[in-house]
């Protein structure tokens, strides 16, 4: 549900996406200079007052400053961040903290980072205490885009990506996309990676606009980008409330997923963003589904040039086809012994199989260039 408002702050125009969710129902809001009024709008969710901050160094000493004058007698709480540190252990840190402060059941945990953050935060709030309230305030394209909507938060295992987390529902979600100002091409760009995922999954016509619009969203030019953030969200509010526990429509969000978490395995989480892992992982299910004969050769083609059209991937000559089907069998997607790939039949559209054979992945893995 889309609604626009200016009552909070008169000379900015502010859209509300809402996620409706059989556990909780919360709204997504996006405007440019939203981070000065997130007090305001968490008060008006009457979200508990006594409010943890949990942000890396980094992003707050670029934005803490300006959020903690919204937010009010803030308490920070200043972890390690990157997926090699999104671990029980970091979480534990976040423990710590809150037992230290005295934290009760009548606190919340804002998430102020990305998407790591937000996982490990979001699971701290998942579990302290049982569940304390939470909002994400993202800080990077991906985690606007993706990981702040939708509830999944957790860490990582040694042996496969979130492989312990829950799922739990923020009161609030708030997305200022004049952050991004200060975000590394190489992250806004393994942002994008998400955009295009929810292209290929459920709309052409969003597809097509990155195509189109590529300089003016890597130039973050307001019109352009919030437009692809504002899409974004409101495909994946449409199909978390369909289906909030991934056991039916949500797992087309996987879409690319599946050999991008085994990427980032092997790798030990130090080479890929996660969103340049999800680029290949779409290579990877588009040459499975072409060789089936499931995807049109054009709309293959048409995807791997918007994806090398964003910028060079780190290189994966060195990753063994081997050491990518081990690392797929430890991925959570794993039902009964048979692991689900999500296949594109169109841009705009997907299957799911449960059929794919060793020697059909080892092919599209070498074929798009991975070793033997």
């Amino acid at each position: 549900m889309l609604s626009y408002q200016t009552d909070f702050m008169p000379t900015v125009q502010m859209l509300a996406i809402d996620v409706a969710t059989p556990s909780r129902t919360y709204a997504v809001t996006i405007a440019d200079g939203a981070l000065d009024h997130v007090g305001r709008l968490l008060d008006e969710k009457r979200v508990p007052e006594r409010r943890f901050i949990v942000s890396s160094p980094l992003v707050w000493r670029l934005h803490g400053t300006q959020l903690a004058r919204s937010v009010r007698d803030v308490e920070p709480i200043l972890v390690p961040d990157g997926e090699r540190f999104k671990q029980l252990p970091t979480v534990t840190r976040i423990y710590d903290a809150l037992v230290s402060a005295n934290a009760d059941r009548a606190a919340t945990i804002i998430t102020f980072g990305g998407g790591v953050i937000g996982d490990m935060a979001g699971y701290a709030a998942a579990t302290y205490l049982r569940g304390i309230a939470l909002a994400h305030v993202p800080t990077t394209l991906l985690a606007q885009v993706d990981s702040a909507i939708g509830g999944k938060v957790g860490v990582n295992h040694p042996q496969g990506k979130n492989l312990i987390g829950a799922f739990y529902q923020p009161h609030a979600v708030v997305v200022d996309p004049l952050v991004l100002g200060t975000l590394p091409r190489r992250e806004f760009r393994a942002g994008l990676y998400e955009v295009i995922k929810y292209g290929m999954t459920s709309s052409a016509a969003l597809f097509d606009r990155v195509s189109k619009d590529r300089k003016a969203i890597f130039a973050r030019a307001p019109e352009s980008l919030t437009s692809v953030i504002a899409e974004s969200c409101r495909i994946k509010a449409a199909i978390v409330a369909a289906d909030e526990r991934e056991s039916g429509p949500r797992r087309i969000l996987n879409f690319g997923h599946t050999a991008g978490h085994a990427i980032e395995a092997v790798t030990k989480y130090r080479r890929f963003r996660h969103g340049e892992a999800v680029g290949y992982g779409m290579l990877v299910v588009a040459e499975l589904a072409r060789a089936r004969g499931a995807l049109a050769e054009t709309d293959r083609k048409a995807l791997a040039d918007l994806i090398a059209s964003l910028g060079p991937l780190p290189p994966i000559a060195d990753i063994s086809s081997t050491e990518m089907i081990e690392a797929m069998q430890h991925d959570k997607k794993m039902v009964a012994g048979r692991l689900h790939f999500v296949l594109p039949t169109a841009i705009g559209a997907t299957t799911i199989v449960d059929d794919v054979t060793e020697s059909e992945i080892r092919a599209a893995l070498k074929k798009v260039g991975f070793a033997k």
